[in-house]
């Protein structure tokens, strides 16, 4: 049996697309450069909020400075807005329930910035006992660099073989690999089955009491 399952945030426990895109268009109105329609923006997300604004930003204005003070518009205003549309996918909080019930430790790591990590999962999830909940800090490299879950694993110790990681795009599959854990793509969340299979995810799942399945054995 496993010992820990790790989550992605975004579009694998989250529905959080809307507030991400709107935060993206309101930063890139601010600054005077065309906003983008929300049914691109699951193609922007998935490698930091910086990532996101460079790939919303004009090509001619993706420089540091620009970058910088996108991402401080951003944000402000995702801070304020983080919550408004957000949902969380149908099936989670019953599986977190089951993991936990079993034995098995839940963590959380995200390319989104701690505190905003750390507030929505106080939000959607206040009853849950995480054993490490991970967003991006200064200094750290996102994902798909295994950086955060040698984290989660120094904050919560546990055999690779035991663990199983989590996540919705092509991005988390490789961190995972990199990690030396086995990976969960899910097809709920931002990206398709078919870039979680071109990334060779160990296991692809359509619903979450599937990972409950998974990680009973």
């Amino acid at each position: 049996m496993h010992k820990l399952v790790i989550f992605d945030l975004d579009g694998t426990l989250l529905n959080t697309i809307t507030d991400l895109g709107d935060a993206a268009n309101y930063t890139m109105q601010a600054m005077g450069y065309p906003t983008h329609a929300q049914a691109s923006y699951p193609m922007m997300v998935g490698g930091g909020v910086a990532r996101l604004l460079e790939r919303a930003l004009p090509d001619s204005a993706r420089n540091p400075e620009t970058l910088a003070r996108a991402l401080e518009i951003f944000r402000a205003r995702y801070d304020e807005h983080l919550a408004d549309s957000t949902t969380v996918y149908a099936g989670i909080p019953e599986l977190l329930d089951e993991l936990t019930a079993h034995d098995i430790r839940v963590a959380v790591a995200s390319n989104k910035y701690e505190s905003a990590v750390r507030r929505l999962v106080e939000h959607f999830f206040p009853g849950v006992p995480w054993a490490s909940v991970c967003g991006n800090v200064e200094g750290v490299p996102v994902k798909p660099d295994p950086s955060i879950v040698f984290r989660v694993l120094t904050e919560c110790p546990t055999p690779k073989a035991e663990v199983l990681y989590t996540g919705d795009s092509g991005v988390d599959i490789e961190t995972a690999r990199r990690a030396c854990v086995d990976s969960i793509g899910v097809t709920w969340g931002f990206r398709t089955a078919a870039e979680l299979r071109a990334h060779y995810a160990t296991h692809i799942v359509s619903c979450p009491e599937t990972i409950l399945e998974l990680a009973l054995h």
